[in-house]
Order: structure tokens, then sequence, then C-alpha cells
């Protein structure tokens, strides 16, 4: 199985609005730090972790979705397979650091295929608060990881 497939498995899993909070997505953000118990703290590489792990693939053991940049083998996005493939992007408005750059905003999910030229269909959690599939902008592409 790869983490796409596994990562299907959770989803329309979403986080609870309110003072509830959804125990799958708090234990996911509690597997890389206990101190979290919350559904509403960013948790996208919470989701990458934990499929990574109950693969024993690598993993980042960090909620920021940039640390991704150092897992797994980097590879060209024209290169990135549905698999175990994972996308960091940026995340914000105006001037964005580079990938060089790992405690700025960012966003990290699975490699879902390409939508057309310029954009990438990702799946992960915490897109739309849930675990979907989502397109992106390929502008926003910081780096491809190859987890295994």
């Amino acid at each position: 199985m790869t983490a796409h497939q596994l990562a299907g498995r959770f989803l329309g899993l979403h986080e609870v609005h309110g003072a509830v909070h959804n125990p799958a997505i708090v234990a996911m953000l509690q597997l890389v730090d206990h101190n979290v118990h919350d559904d509403e703290t960013a948790w996208c590489s919470a989701f990458v972790n934990v499929v990574a792990y109950l693969l024993e693939l690598p993993w980042s053991r960090s909620l920021a979705a940039r640390s991704w940049l150092h897992v797994g083998t980097p590879i060209a996005l024209d290169q990135a397979i549905v698999g175990n493939d994972v996308i960091v992007l940026q995340r914000g408005t105006g001037a964005q650091p580079g990938p060089s750059v790992i405690d700025a905003p960012g966003h990290v999910a699975l490699f879902g295929g390409f939508d057309g030229p310029d954009r990438v269909i990702l799946r992960g959690g915490n897109q739309g608060d849930a675990v979907s599939d989502v397109s992106f902008p390929r502008a926003r592409v910081l780096g491809v990881r190859r987890l295994g």
C-alpha cells in the first residue's frame, strides 16, 4: 500500500468546529506534539506524519509543513508519481521565502497528479478543514520529496 492509498482511507475526516475537537485529528497532532489538544492547530504535517509513520516511511516528526523539505529524496515535480511523493507548498500572500527557509508558512500533502499544465492535485489533511483532494497552483510548489 502506498501513502496516497492509505491517505485515501481518511478522505472526509474533518475538524469539528467549536469547543469539541475531532479525536482522530487530535491524536494525529499528538503523535508529533503531545502538547496539542485541539483540532484548530494546523494539521497538514501531522496528517502526512501519521500516514508515513503507519507505513514505516521516513517522517518529519514536526508540525511545520516545510520540515518535509528535509525528509526523503528530493525529486523534480515532473518526476512526481502518485504513491509516496510529498509536495511542499508556499502558503500566504505576498512575497514568500524559498525552500531554504524552514521556519515559514507552508502546506504539505501527498502528490495526487496534475490538473492541467499549471496545477497539482494534492491529497492531504487540513485542506478545507478536512482530508481531501484539492488542486493547487504549480507555482506554489517549493519542493517534492520521495519517501520510499
